[in-house]
């Protein structure tokens, strides 16, 4: 006899304590899992108080991209609240929100209405807002070295673009040197 048969405890047989060590390893499994989407949800929340929100903005981004994340945080900083939207077709986004390819930039942000698109400083955004002209938005095309969410340093001043309806034919309109 053993020890653990002399105290009345029996064995579990082996498809017993197969289940169980499945059932433990799935339990741990979907605690991991929930844990992650906890921590990502908290993240991708994080949000200012309400009564400095300068306005909501829905980012939309390619799945795991950093610079991306670093703009939302750059704007969050900055007074807005910022929803991430991971989605693996950015160029559907800018079709459909009237962004020409020669504006394209690294993200797609919908704010109040309008298209922002790339890396677009606060300021040219604030003054967006503030002014509220007839146009879709404006944009930072590319990815510029130094530009907010950008590693790198600034080597000349950004040129913002207009991003208007029917501008396929029309020269590029600046909107502001920053």
């Amino acid at each position: 006899m053993t020890g653990s048969e002399t105290r009345g405890e029996a064995k579990p047989p082996m498809a017993k304590r197969a289940a169980l060590s499945k059932r433990v390893l799935a339990i741990n499994g979907l605690a991991a899992v929930a844990l992650v989407a906890l921590i990502f949800g908290v993240l991708n929340a994080i949000r200012v108080t309400h009564g400095e929100v300068k306005a909501s903005a829905l980012l939309y981004m390619s799945p795991d991209c950093e610079c991306c994340e670093n703009y939302a945080a750059y704007l969050r900083n900055h007074g807005y609240a910022v929803t991430t939207l991971p989605t693996p077709n950015l160029s559907l986004i800018r079709h459909e929100r009237g962004v020409l390819s020669k504006f394209a930039g690294c993200h797609t942000t919908v704010v109040n209405g309008f298209v922002v698109e790339g890396h677009v400083p606060v300021t040219a955004l604030d003054k967006l807002l503030a002014e509220r002209p007839k146009i879709r938005g404006i944009s930072l095309p590319g990815m510029p070295d130094g530009s907010p969410g950008m590693t790198g340093s600034r080597s000349e001043p950004f040129t913002i673009y207009e991003i208007s309806d029917g501008q396929a034919d029309e020269p590029e309109k600046i909107y502001a040197i920053e």
